[in-house]
């Protein structure tokens, strides 16, 4: 499952404000994407993501092996405590992205590019070999190697998968590719008069979006992953693979 938000104005209580629009993508055992729903808030938090996840057991959602989330605080937490025996992922490209709120514009490059063979890597232990060559490379800038070993736990879990899937893994490119969808098909509105005419237009978009969605890439790679390491929860969700 991938959960992300993304902002859209519209008018509430009276008055237009750019709101959260949160957005559950998740994959089934067929491989195939869907989107499990949209919840609006006046801003992106993990209580509310608490609630959306609450919503969402109450609606069938059983089990969920991984969620790749951004590094919002409090957001793993949130996850477990409904789903504890799920693998929380952060956003490798959140992670990119907020190691470069510490880097001058003239190095950005040159650490992307360094900060490449850690999350490359073959294994989690090389990964963390590749971390260490970062920092000393990079002594001017130590809170970018401090920000990735706070968050190591929740950064290797990708590394258990195979090669060919990591990369649908480790990033929320799926719901951010959906995001790209949506605000081509909101940009041409300065404001919506409401949160329902808001989400009315969104889920019209994402019917003509999830109709071309194929099987993703590499799944039976996946599904024969997913049937070694947790088949008895499979089963306990009643699913024949």
């Amino acid at each position: 499952m991938f959960l992300d938000a993304l902002y859209v104005k519209m008018r509430h209580e009276g008055r237009v404000e750019n709101r959260a629009v949160y957005v559950a993508l998740g994959i089934n055992l067929e491989g195939r994407k869907d989107v499990l729903g949209l919840w609006t808030s006046a801003n992106e938090g993990a209580k509310f993501w608490l609630n959306v996840l609450t919503e969402l057991r109450n609606r069938g959602v059983r089990d969920i092996y991984l969620v790749c989330v951004d590094g919002l605080k409090g957001f793993p937490q949130a996850i477990e405590s409904l789903y504890p025996k799920s693998l929380v992922q952060l956003c490798i490209v959140h992670m990119i992205r907020a190691s470069l709120n510490y880097v001058t514009w003239s190095d950005r490059k040159k650490v992307v590019m360094d900060l490449k063979p850690i999350y490359k890597a073959v294994t989690a232990d090389e990964a963390e070999r590749q971390l260490d060559e970062f920092a000393a490379k990079w002594p001017k800038y130590p809170a970018i190697a401090r920000l990735w070993r706070e968050h190591w736990e929740r950064v290797i879990p990708f590394f258990a998968f195979p090669e060919e899937v990591r990369k649908v893994v480790y990033t929320t490119n799926a719901v951010e590719s959906l995001h790209m969808s949506l605000r081509k098909i909101i940009k041409t509105r300065g404001s919506f008069p409401s949160e329902e005419a808001a989400l009315k237009l969104m889920y019209l978009a994402l019917t003509n979006v999830v109709a071309k969605w194929e099987t993703v890439q590499y799944w039976k790679q996946m599904l024969n992953y997913l049937d070694t390491v947790c088949s008895d929860r499979i089963r306990e969700a009643g699913v024949r693979l």
